[in-house]
Protein backbone atom coordinates (compact mmCIF):
# COMPACT_ATOMS: atom_id res chain seq x y z
CA UNK A 1 0.00 0.00 0.00
CA UNK A 2 1.48 3.32 -0.80
CA UNK A 3 2.67 5.31 2.56
CA UNK A 4 -0.32 7.47 4.05
CA UNK A 5 0.12 11.26 2.96
CA UNK A 6 1.66 13.21 5.81
CA UNK A 7 -0.47 15.81 8.39
CA UNK A 8 -0.18 19.00 7.71
CA UNK A 9 1.43 20.66 10.85
CA UNK A 10 -1.08 22.06 12.82
CA UNK A 11 -1.56 25.72 13.94
CA UNK A 12 -0.43 26.98 17.14
CA UNK A 13 -3.52 28.06 18.98
CA UNK A 14 -3.19 31.22 20.87
CA UNK A 15 -3.69 31.52 24.56
CA UNK A 16 -7.18 33.09 25.37
CA UNK A 17 -7.11 37.08 26.29
CA UNK A 18 -7.32 36.30 30.22
CA UNK A 19 -4.79 34.45 29.94
CA UNK A 20 -2.31 36.67 28.05
CA UNK A 21 -3.64 39.86 30.10
CA UNK A 22 -2.34 37.51 32.98
CA UNK A 23 1.11 37.13 32.16
CA UNK A 24 1.34 40.16 30.49
CA UNK A 25 0.36 42.27 33.41
CA UNK A 26 3.75 42.10 35.20
CA UNK A 27 5.33 43.01 32.42
CA UNK A 28 3.23 46.42 32.34
CA UNK A 29 3.72 47.32 35.39
CA UNK A 30 7.45 46.14 35.90
CA UNK A 31 6.91 44.14 38.93
CA UNK A 32 10.85 44.05 39.66
CA UNK A 33 11.36 47.63 39.45
CA UNK A 34 8.33 47.36 41.87
CA UNK A 35 9.99 45.03 44.22
CA UNK A 36 13.01 46.96 44.05
CA UNK A 37 10.96 49.75 45.04
CA UNK A 38 9.35 47.88 47.85
CA UNK A 39 12.67 47.17 48.99
CA UNK A 40 14.59 50.11 48.72
CA UNK A 41 11.82 51.95 50.90
CA UNK A 42 11.65 49.26 53.25
CA UNK A 43 15.59 49.85 54.25
CA UNK A 44 15.41 53.38 53.88
CA UNK A 45 13.05 52.86 57.07
CA UNK A 46 14.65 49.90 59.07
CA UNK A 47 18.32 50.25 58.19
CA UNK A 48 18.69 54.20 58.17
CA UNK A 49 15.97 55.77 60.06
CA UNK A 50 14.75 53.39 62.69
CA UNK A 51 17.29 50.79 63.27
CA UNK A 52 17.23 50.67 67.13
CA UNK A 53 13.39 49.28 66.51
CA UNK A 54 12.84 45.42 65.80
CA UNK A 55 12.31 44.88 62.15
CA UNK A 56 8.89 43.63 62.72
CA UNK A 57 7.70 47.39 64.78
CA UNK A 58 9.45 49.35 61.65
CA UNK A 59 8.52 47.85 58.79
CA UNK A 60 4.35 46.22 59.71
CA UNK A 61 3.66 49.71 61.14
CA UNK A 62 0.28 50.48 59.06
CA UNK A 63 1.23 53.77 57.71
CA UNK A 64 4.07 53.44 56.78
CA UNK A 65 2.45 50.03 54.97
CA UNK A 66 -0.16 52.51 53.11
CA UNK A 67 3.01 55.04 52.24
CA UNK A 68 4.32 52.49 50.46
CA UNK A 69 1.13 50.98 48.75
CA UNK A 70 0.29 54.68 47.63
CA UNK A 71 4.47 55.15 46.28
CA UNK A 72 4.03 51.38 44.59
CA UNK A 73 0.52 52.13 43.01
CA UNK A 74 1.64 55.48 41.35
CA UNK A 75 5.04 53.79 40.05
CA UNK A 76 2.72 51.20 38.84
CA UNK A 77 0.32 53.69 36.95
CA UNK A 78 4.00 55.81 35.84
CA UNK A 79 4.88 52.63 33.71
CA UNK A 80 1.28 52.17 32.50
CA UNK A 81 0.84 55.78 30.87
CA UNK A 82 4.83 55.46 29.61
CA UNK A 83 3.77 52.28 27.76
CA UNK A 84 0.62 54.27 26.55
CA UNK A 85 2.62 57.02 24.85
CA UNK A 86 5.69 54.74 23.39
CA UNK A 87 3.67 52.32 21.60
CA UNK A 88 5.19 53.01 18.56
CA UNK A 89 8.65 53.46 20.22
CA UNK A 90 8.73 50.83 21.55
CA UNK A 91 7.39 48.16 18.55
CA UNK A 92 10.98 49.25 17.20
CA UNK A 93 13.10 49.64 20.50
CA UNK A 94 11.41 46.70 22.49
CA UNK A 95 8.76 45.00 20.16
CA UNK A 96 8.94 41.71 22.75
CA UNK A 97 8.00 43.75 25.79
CA UNK A 98 4.88 45.36 23.84
CA UNK A 99 1.65 45.46 25.95
CA UNK A 100 -0.24 48.71 25.27
CA UNK A 101 -2.18 48.41 22.09
CA UNK A 102 -1.14 44.14 21.95
CA UNK A 103 -2.75 42.59 25.03
CA UNK A 104 -4.24 45.87 26.83
CA UNK A 105 -6.50 48.36 24.71
CA UNK A 106 -5.09 51.66 25.25
CA UNK A 107 -7.95 53.42 26.07
CA UNK A 108 -7.82 50.74 29.30
CA UNK A 109 -5.01 51.10 29.70
CA UNK A 110 -5.35 55.08 30.24
CA UNK A 111 -8.62 54.08 32.56
CA UNK A 112 -5.66 51.89 34.43
CA UNK A 113 -3.31 54.74 34.81
CA UNK A 114 -6.04 56.86 36.29
CA UNK A 115 -7.67 54.45 38.59
CA UNK A 116 -4.19 53.60 40.34
CA UNK A 117 -2.92 57.09 40.33
CA UNK A 118 -5.66 58.72 41.85
CA UNK A 119 -5.51 55.76 44.24
CA UNK A 120 -1.87 55.99 45.34
CA UNK A 121 -2.65 59.93 45.41
CA UNK A 122 -5.56 60.00 47.66
CA UNK A 123 -3.90 57.17 50.30
CA UNK A 124 -0.95 59.47 50.90
CA UNK A 125 -3.50 62.25 51.51
CA UNK A 126 -4.97 60.49 53.90
CA UNK A 127 -1.66 59.30 55.74
CA UNK A 128 -1.16 62.78 55.75
CA UNK A 129 -2.00 66.09 53.12
CA UNK A 130 2.00 66.97 52.29
CA UNK A 131 2.52 63.70 52.16
CA UNK A 132 -0.48 63.54 49.37
CA UNK A 133 0.75 66.64 47.39
CA UNK A 134 4.35 65.07 46.93
CA UNK A 135 2.68 61.43 45.74
CA UNK A 136 0.24 64.28 43.67
CA UNK A 137 3.45 66.31 41.90
CA UNK A 138 5.05 62.01 41.38
CA UNK A 139 2.02 61.58 39.43
CA UNK A 140 2.18 64.73 37.47
CA UNK A 141 5.95 64.18 36.86
CA UNK A 142 5.60 60.79 35.54
CA UNK A 143 2.28 61.99 33.55
CA UNK A 144 4.49 64.81 31.63
CA UNK A 145 7.68 62.62 31.62
CA UNK A 146 5.83 60.44 29.19
CA UNK A 147 4.35 62.43 27.14
CA UNK A 148 6.49 65.35 26.90
CA UNK A 149 9.81 65.23 29.25
CA UNK A 150 11.50 62.19 27.84
CA UNK A 151 12.23 63.46 24.23
CA UNK A 152 13.89 66.93 25.43
CA UNK A 153 17.17 66.31 26.11
CA UNK A 154 18.43 65.88 29.56
CA UNK A 155 14.77 66.58 30.81
CA UNK A 156 13.17 63.49 31.12
CA UNK A 157 16.55 61.79 32.20
CA UNK A 158 16.67 64.68 35.10
CA UNK A 159 12.96 64.08 35.68
CA UNK A 160 13.19 60.20 36.38
CA UNK A 161 16.47 60.78 38.56
CA UNK A 162 14.65 63.44 40.26
CA UNK A 163 11.59 60.88 41.11
CA UNK A 164 13.96 58.20 42.30
CA UNK A 165 15.74 60.19 44.63
CA UNK A 166 12.48 61.19 46.18
CA UNK A 167 11.23 57.84 46.41
CA UNK A 168 14.32 57.59 48.79
CA UNK A 169 13.38 60.52 51.02
CA UNK A 170 9.22 59.65 51.12
CA UNK A 171 10.12 57.50 54.24
CA UNK A 172 12.12 59.80 56.29
CA UNK A 173 9.66 62.36 55.80
CA UNK A 174 7.08 60.91 56.98
CA UNK A 175 8.86 60.28 59.98
CA UNK A 176 9.76 63.83 60.23
CA UNK A 177 6.00 65.08 59.46
CA UNK A 178 5.35 62.97 62.40
CA UNK A 179 7.66 64.23 64.58
CA UNK A 180 8.29 67.49 63.59
CA UNK A 181 11.88 67.29 62.59
CA UNK A 182 13.89 68.00 59.88
CA UNK A 183 16.82 66.32 60.37
CA UNK A 184 18.22 64.17 57.52
CA UNK A 185 20.26 60.65 57.16
CA UNK A 186 19.05 59.67 53.88
CA UNK A 187 20.30 62.38 51.76
CA UNK A 188 23.51 60.76 50.54
CA UNK A 189 21.40 57.78 49.39
CA UNK A 190 19.25 59.87 47.46
CA UNK A 191 21.92 62.22 45.91
CA UNK A 192 23.82 58.65 44.97
CA UNK A 193 20.56 57.48 43.20
CA UNK A 194 20.11 60.37 41.37
CA UNK A 195 23.41 60.48 39.71
CA UNK A 196 23.43 56.91 39.02
CA UNK A 197 19.73 57.18 37.84
CA UNK A 198 21.08 59.69 35.51
CA UNK A 199 23.45 57.70 34.06
CA UNK A 200 21.27 54.26 33.35
CA UNK A 201 18.41 56.82 31.84
CA UNK A 202 21.17 58.82 29.61
CA UNK A 203 22.41 55.17 28.42
CA UNK A 204 18.88 54.04 27.85
CA UNK A 205 18.31 56.72 25.60
CA UNK A 206 21.79 55.70 23.30
CA UNK A 207 20.27 52.25 23.78
CA UNK A 208 17.03 53.64 22.21
CA UNK A 209 17.71 56.15 19.54
CA UNK A 210 16.59 54.06 16.45
CA UNK A 211 12.86 53.99 17.55
CA UNK A 212 13.32 57.49 19.46
CA UNK A 213 14.87 59.10 15.94
CA UNK A 214 12.16 57.49 13.90
CA UNK A 215 9.22 59.48 16.44
CA UNK A 216 10.78 62.85 16.82
CA UNK A 217 12.59 62.77 19.98
CA UNK A 218 15.10 64.74 20.82
CA UNK A 219 17.27 62.93 23.48
CA UNK A 220 21.05 63.54 24.39
CA UNK A 221 22.53 61.05 22.30
CA UNK A 222 20.07 62.45 18.91
CA UNK A 223 21.12 65.77 20.05
CA UNK A 224 24.83 65.99 20.29
CA UNK A 225 26.15 62.50 19.44
CA UNK A 226 27.38 59.28 21.05
CA UNK A 227 30.80 60.74 22.22
CA UNK A 228 29.80 63.47 23.13
CA UNK A 229 27.14 61.82 25.27
CA UNK A 230 29.17 59.05 26.80
CA UNK A 231 31.26 62.12 28.16
CA UNK A 232 28.22 63.88 29.84
CA UNK A 233 27.54 60.10 31.42
CA UNK A 234 31.12 60.00 32.36
CA UNK A 235 30.76 63.16 34.19
CA UNK A 236 27.49 62.01 36.51
CA UNK A 237 29.37 58.81 37.23
CA UNK A 238 32.46 60.60 38.03
CA UNK A 239 30.70 62.77 40.32
CA UNK A 240 28.89 59.42 41.65
CA UNK A 241 32.49 58.15 42.16
CA UNK A 242 33.40 60.48 44.45
CA UNK A 243 30.54 60.47 46.29
CA UNK A 244 30.70 56.63 47.04
CA UNK A 245 34.34 57.24 47.02
CA UNK A 246 34.27 59.82 50.07
CA UNK A 247 31.64 57.98 52.24
CA UNK A 248 33.77 54.84 51.97
CA UNK A 249 37.44 56.68 52.78
CA UNK A 250 35.33 57.77 55.44
CA UNK A 251 33.63 54.65 57.19
CA UNK A 252 36.76 52.63 56.61
CA UNK A 253 38.56 55.22 58.64
CA UNK A 254 36.03 55.16 61.10
CA UNK A 255 36.28 51.59 61.92
CA UNK A 256 32.86 50.32 60.12
CA UNK A 257 34.35 47.95 57.84
CA UNK A 258 31.05 45.92 57.42
CA UNK A 259 29.42 48.40 55.23
CA UNK A 260 32.74 50.39 53.89
CA UNK A 261 34.18 46.77 52.65
CA UNK A 262 30.19 46.30 50.92
CA UNK A 263 30.88 50.19 48.88
CA UNK A 264 34.32 49.27 47.99
CA UNK A 265 34.24 45.59 46.97
CA UNK A 266 29.78 46.15 45.82
CA UNK A 267 29.69 49.52 44.34
CA UNK A 268 32.87 50.94 43.70
CA UNK A 269 34.65 48.18 41.92
CA UNK A 270 31.72 47.44 39.25
CA UNK A 271 31.56 51.14 39.30
CA UNK A 272 35.29 51.19 37.81
CA UNK A 273 34.10 48.41 35.46
CA UNK A 274 30.91 50.72 34.26
CA UNK A 275 33.65 53.45 33.41
CA UNK A 276 36.08 50.76 31.68
CA UNK A 277 32.79 49.54 29.51
CA UNK A 278 31.16 53.06 28.89
CA UNK A 279 34.70 53.93 27.47
CA UNK A 280 34.34 50.80 24.88
CA UNK A 281 30.73 50.97 24.17
CA UNK A 282 29.69 51.44 20.55
CA UNK A 283 27.11 49.39 19.63
CA UNK A 284 23.64 49.23 20.92
CA UNK A 285 24.30 45.77 22.85
CA UNK A 286 26.93 47.28 24.43
CA UNK A 287 24.36 49.94 26.14
CA UNK A 288 21.93 47.12 27.52
CA UNK A 289 24.78 45.78 28.73
CA UNK A 290 26.28 48.83 30.97
CA UNK A 291 22.39 49.33 31.65
CA UNK A 292 22.07 46.15 33.01
CA UNK A 293 25.51 46.71 35.49
CA UNK A 294 24.06 50.26 36.61
CA UNK A 295 20.86 47.98 37.71
CA UNK A 296 23.26 45.58 39.57
CA UNK A 297 24.77 49.08 41.28
CA UNK A 298 21.53 50.38 42.46
CA UNK A 299 20.49 47.08 43.83
CA UNK A 300 24.40 46.97 45.72
CA UNK A 301 23.78 50.42 47.41
CA UNK A 302 20.42 50.00 48.43
CA UNK A 303 21.49 46.60 50.06
CA UNK A 304 23.97 48.33 51.87
CA UNK A 305 21.23 50.24 54.24
CA UNK A 306 21.10 47.12 55.96
CA UNK A 307 24.64 48.24 57.34
CA UNK A 308 24.40 51.64 57.87
CA UNK A 309 21.80 51.67 60.97
CA UNK A 310 23.47 53.24 63.82
CA UNK A 311 26.17 55.37 61.83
Amino acid sequence: MPPLPPKPPTAAVPPPPAERLRTALPTLVRWPNLVIMLLCMALVRAGLLLPELPLHASLLAPRFGALVLAALLVAAAGYIINDYYDVKIDAINRPDRLVVGRVVNRRKAMLAHMLLSGAGVLLAGWLHPVLGLVTLGTALLLWGYSARFKRVALVGNASIATLTAALVLLPELQLQLARHDSHSVVWPYALAAFLLTMVREIVKDVEDMKGDAQHGCRTLPLVVGVARTKWVTGFFLGCLALLTLGATARLLAGGHWPLGTWLLVLVLLPMAQLVRLLIRADRRRHFHYLSAWCKGIMLAGVLSMALAGGL
